[in-house]
């Protein structure tokens, strides 16, 4: 069975023709006109992205890859006795289209488990901060110094080429999502639990590891 990667890159070699076609041949068709008050509100209603993955209908409402919320929620497989389904086979219906089996929903469980370590010095960045600081100010800063750790960064300045950028883009994603749970939940322990350290579990997804304080989520 194909991996994730493996699937994403099937999928992007079978769209890069399409959207090569469409430059080409269509580079130059308008596709919208926006007025004056859709840009003051928001932009509502206007087609200003290309895009395959989610769809906002102003009525009904948001689709993941032509799914309803509700749909999604019915096929994703889900962990036993749970009624969400796993984040992880979100994400893999949000990159490939294909609503995933168990097998490879769990896969990604495992492969966002082995990423999920966070370097040393981003407790220290963390801790370094005032009690009273704003959590998404921490959180952005925690973030933003795993500029460090990019692969993106070392790949682009050693000259990879446009079309391989995925390759690179594919690992900072994985590796950043499956370090969010850990970082958000130690700086909810510096803010709101006098310091109390909230241990990961490595048994649980990415959605239970996210709820999960020292036993009592």
């Amino acid at each position: 069975m194909a991996s994730l990667k493996e699937k994403l890159f099937e999928k992007i070699e079978e769209f890069r023709p399409r959207t090569e076609r469409l430059v080409k041949e269509y580079g130059d068709v308008v596709i919208d006109n926006v007025t004056v008050a859709q840009a003051i509100g928001g932009m509502r209603g206007v087609k200003s992205l290309v895009t395959d993955i989610s769809y906002l209908d102003p009525n009904e409402g948001i689709r993941y890859r032509g799914y309803t919320l509700k749909e999604v929620f019915e096929l994703l497989p889900k962990p036993k006795g749970a009624e969400m389904p796993y984040v992880e086979g979100l994400f893999y219906l949000l990159l490939t289209g294909d609503v995933p089996t168990e097998k490879e929903a769990l896969d990604v469980v495992d492969e966002f488990s082995r990423r999920r370590i966070i370097p040393r010095y981003i407790y220290e960045v963390i801790d370094a901060f005032p009690c009273c600081s704003h959590p998404m100010t921490i959180f952005s800063t925690a973030v933003l110094s795993m500029h460090r750790e990019s692969f993106f960064t070392k790949k682009y300045y050693g000259g990879i080429s446009k079309k391989d950028f995925w390759d690179p883009m594919y690992e900072d994603s994985l590796n950043l999502l499956a370090k969010l749970p850990e970082i958000a939940t130690y700086i909810y322990a510096k803010l709101y639990r006098d310091g109390n350290r909230i241990q990961s579990n490595p048994n649980l997804d990415l959605g239970g590891e996210f709820c999960f304080y020292d036993g009592q989520g």
